[in-house]
């Protein structure tokens, strides 16, 4: 009797998380990073993700590992926000030059950006200043923009400042899935599986 041949198992991916530190104008900047278990191979564009003014890089930790499968991720704590040290005042702009400082540090050339809330109004702006940077963003709980609808964002933005319509020029509006209060941390797999799609079309 022949024998059977054992299944062909695949080796597993292992996400690698960690936490470190970054210099940028006024000081250090800490920093959230996952990374696929391929080794670099076959990654995706690098992924930046900017919490809320009343969050931290802690607000991703579980959807980081979700999102790194195939892509290199990293969530800076923003100038005054959880362990990084603060910029003169905490304006979208500090907040845009040091996520630039932490790209110019990785050498990237290119970048997508998620942002959420005070995070988003500082991925736009580092999209004004660095269209050349900044390949795709994904936005939740943006600011109001008549002219510049976001990529991906919830419906419950407020603010007042507008930006420049062409950051955006090939935008589209997604509803996120779920109606949690913090869908990245209770809805980290749906979301992660959405915006994956979306970055990598």
């Amino acid at each position: 009797m022949a024998k059977l041949s054992k299944p062909t198992v695949l080796p597993q991916t292992t996400v690698r998380t960690r936490r470190a530190y970054f210099d940028f104008k006024y000081g250090q900047l800490h920093v959230r990073t996952a990374f696929p278990g391929t080794g670099g191979f076959d990654e995706q564009v690098t992924l930046i993700c900017l919490h809320s003014r009343e969050g931290s890089s802690r607000s991703f930790a579980r959807f980081l590992p979700e999102i790194a499968v195939e892509r290199s991720v990293y969530a800076p704590d923003l100038p005054g926000f959880g362990e990084s040290d603060p910029a003169p005042s905490a304006t979208f702009a500090d907040g845009a030059r040091a996520v630039l400082d932490l790209t110019g540090d990785l050498r990237l050339r290119q970048v997508d950006v998620l942002g959420v809330g005070f995070g988003a109004a500082v991925a736009l702006e580092l999209a004004e200043s660095r269209p050349d940077l900044v390949r795709r963003l994904v936005l939740q709980g943006t600011p109001p923009m008549d002219r510049v609808p976001p990529v991906i964002r919830s419906r419950t933005g407020s603010g007042e400042r507008h930006w420049d319509p062409g950051v955006l020029l090939a935008a589209r509006i997604a509803e996120l899935p779920g109606a949690a209060a913090d869908p990245f941390d209770a809805d980290a797999p749906a979301l992660a599986t959405q915006i994956s799609a979306f970055l990598n079309n």
